[in-house]
């Protein structure tokens, strides 16, 4: 049974603005009852009008917030233009100050033990709520397909597929193919799905095919379409456009 619940929005900026508020109203109702709330935060370009409009939002007490970064870069400094750590610190944190802020060092000497240091910082308490997008080859976060489904591992060294290294190239971030970096740290597949709320954006016509093969009704979870098991998680919100929703079925 789909317990997703997806919200077609007339256009991309109209599923940003109306992701942003469905974030904004749960942030709000968890730090109602806790004292702080743990969240993950996703870059790319389908996160865009998102943060924008999270941002902007009033009432959200982010000096009780502490987040969680999605995924990395393997090699990649910090202040390479297609870093995300450069993406979210300019789109969010510089924005709203986080009052705790992890990122992932994609350009640590050891990235095996950059993964012990974030699963001991990200496996002290429950995940509130995880902002994700999907990529063009239905990846969540930098799982690729196959996605590891099993592991347990809180972040993991990932390899990065063809049509994943592509989109990098097609959303502008690098200037050839050879620059998109082949490896990264990445958020695992049960990690993310141990988050108490999922807030999924994914807007444009290029990402439909993913949407229809992920988010279809009549499409079994498969590691062969990463973002499918989000049908599984009992809080999940998709936002999509109408371009992005044009392959699913009413």
């Amino acid at each position: 049974m789909r317990l997703l619940k997806i919200h077609v929005n007339p256009t991309k900026v109209d599923a940003g603005r109306t992701a942003a508020k469905k974030a904004m109203d749960i942030l709000c109702k968890i730090l109602r009852s806790k004292a702080k709330v743990r969240f993950i935060a996703a870059t790319g370009a389908s996160q865009f009008d998102f943060l924008e409009f999270l941002c902007k939002s009033r009432g959200i007490d982010w000096a009780r917030t502490e987040m969680f970064h999605l995924d990395e870069y393997i090699g990649l400094p910090a202040n390479h233009p297609a870093s995300f750590r450069k993406y979210l610190s300019e789109r969010l944190v510089e924005k709203v100050h986080p009052g705790q802020v992890h990122f992932i060092e994609g350009d640590a000497p050891d990235p095996e033990l950059e993964c012990q240091r974030l699963r001991e910082l990200i496996s002290k308490e429950q995940i509130d709520i995880a902002f994700v997008g999907i990529g063009e080859n239905g990846h969540i976060a930098f799982n690729d397909p196959p996605a590891d489904f099993e592991t347990e591992e809180p972040y993991l060294i990932v390899n990065l597929d063809d049509k994943c290294r592509q989109q990098q190239l097609g959303e502008g971030w690098f200037e050839s193919l050879e620059e998109v970096p082949r490896s990264a740290i990445s958020l695992s597949v049960r990690q993310l799905m141990k988050s108490n709320y999922i807030i999924c954006t994914c807007p444009e016509k290029r990402k439909a095919e993913a949407v229809r093969d992920c988010l279809s009704k009549d499409v079994p979870i498969s590691p062969m379409h990463p973002a499918s098991i989000l049908k599984q998680h009992k809080e999940t919100y998709v936002f999509l456009d109408k371009e992005s929703a044009s392959l699913l079925r009413r």
